[in-house]
């Protein structure tokens, strides 16, 4: 077996020469984080892929965290995490007909880190371009994915596996000169629970710890909220304005997401053409309609408190529920609605 030892520091810069933003830029070399052991489609026993790999002269503007959604396997072996990644390849190839796989990285629970799509690990070493994968709905040209093994909705991932997640956000950070900000779960672009509510509320503490490597500041990123099936309040009672705003008066406004609420995000969803883009670990019909970060930018416009429609009763009811007491000539512009449904 050819095993793919990337192991060695890179040479040229040192940390303190990295710039003002804490970052390498890319084409220079920088010995603060080291390339980690990754290994790569040959490995594993990739198939070849169906079609040409796309690779774009340009670099990713986000690194999304993902969970397979799959078991969480108390086999942390590196041949486990190599049967992993052809699973995902066969499942992403036969069942939904892509030409390979998915993302550009598997990261096990083991701790290993894997090769995905072909072609990822080669493009990721120079820095400067993008090979396109497909696991985030309508940004697959600026985001690079790293699939997590396992399924975190309520249980945490093994430290194994988390180490090895920041030492490759880290580096992949380096490479592209990206900030901590860009470091996001699949949900903050897609209608998606994905990477699951534990490990997606540990990305502050990932982008903390990034930032300590990098040796610099950690910034979090812009996003809204998942709303899902059970949700109760005033932003379920927003949406369901927002929703009724775009046409959508099926829906109930009682604050309430109930099955009326569910069909009704899918139905605006369907209309404004969101894309959907579930993880490797099923279908996930009982996500597709979800209203979260691909949704609400599409909902909300700036808007003035006093509006009497119901774009207006929508951002009333979020300025009432934080505390803020609005004014006839308050604006709600976009930054204020995202700051509102925090």
């Amino acid at each position: 077996m050819v095993v793919n030892r990337r192991t060695v520091l890179r040479t040229g810069l040192t940390v303190s020469a990295i710039g003002a933003a804490g970052l390498a830029r890319p084409g220079l070399a920088t010995a603060a984080v080291g390339e980690p052991q990754i290994y790569d489609t040959r490995n594993w026993g990739a198939r070849p892929a169906n079609g040409t790999i796309t690779v774009l002269n340009r670099r990713p503007i986000n690194i999304v965290v993902h969970h397979t959604a799959g078991p969480n396997s108390s086999d942390l072996s590196l041949e486990h995490g190599f049967a992993i990644a052809r699973g995902i390849q066969n499942f992403h190839m036969d069942d939904r007909g892509w030409i390979d796989t998915g993302q550009q990285l598997t990261n096990t629970r083991g701790g290993f880190v894997i090769e995905g799509r072909h072609r990822s690990l080669e493009v990721l070493t120079g820095g400067t371009r993008h090979v396109q994968g497909a696991h985030v709905g309508g940004h697959n040209d600026e985001c690079i994915g790293i699939e997590n093994e396992g399924l975190y909705t309520t249980v945490d991932v093994t430290t194994r596996l988390w180490t090895s997640l920041v030492h490759l956000v880290a580096y992949i950070a380096q490479q592209y000169a990206l900030p901590t900000s860009a470091i996001i779960g699949h949900r903050d672009r897609n209608e998606t629970q994905c990477p699951g509510d534990v490990l997606y509320r540990r990305l502050p503490e990932l982008r903390a710890a990034v930032a300590r490597l990098l040796g610099t500041a950690a910034v979090e990123p812009e996003t809204w909220p998942l709303l899902r099936p059970g949700d109760t309040g005033a932003k379920v009672l927003a949406a369901q304005h927002l929703l009724r705003a775009h046409g959508i008066t099926e829906v109930p406004v009682d604050g309430v997401f109930g099955p009326a609420m569910f069909a009704a995000t899918q139905r605006f969803r369907k209309l404004a053409g969101v894309p959907y883009e579930p993880c490797y670990g099923g279908r996930h019909d009982d996500e597709s309609g979800l209203l979260g970060a691909g949704t609400w930018p599409l909902l909300v416009r700036t808007v003035r408190a006093s509006e009497p429609d119901e774009v207006g009763k929508a951002a009333r009811i979020l300025l009432d529920a934080s505390g803020r007491r609005a004014g006839s000539d308050t604006l709600v512009d976009t930054a204020t609605w995202r700051a509102l449904l925090r």
